[in-house]
């Protein structure tokens, strides 16, 4: 079974960017929502699931449209 959490670790291999990328993205308030449980960061995997639904483009042209936190 798998876990419905993403460590940064996870999501980092899971999009193919640097995990500093993504700290630097949650000092930036960028990317999906998060939490921490004794200094850990994990991501829902629903939120992120979400975050890449909102972020679909069909051209360069186009603007992702607002997750909100």
């Amino acid at each position: 079974m798998s876990s419905s959490y993403f460590s940064p670790e996870e999501l980092s291999a899971h999009w193919s960017v640097p995990t500093k990328t993504l700290e630097r993205w949650r000092c930036e308030g960028i990317g999906p929502r998060f939490f921490k449980i004794a200094g850990h960061v994990r991501y829902r995997r629903d939120d992120v699931a979400q975050y890449e639904s909102a972020s679909m483009r069909s051209s360069t042209t186009d603007r992702a449209a607002q997750v909100l936190a």
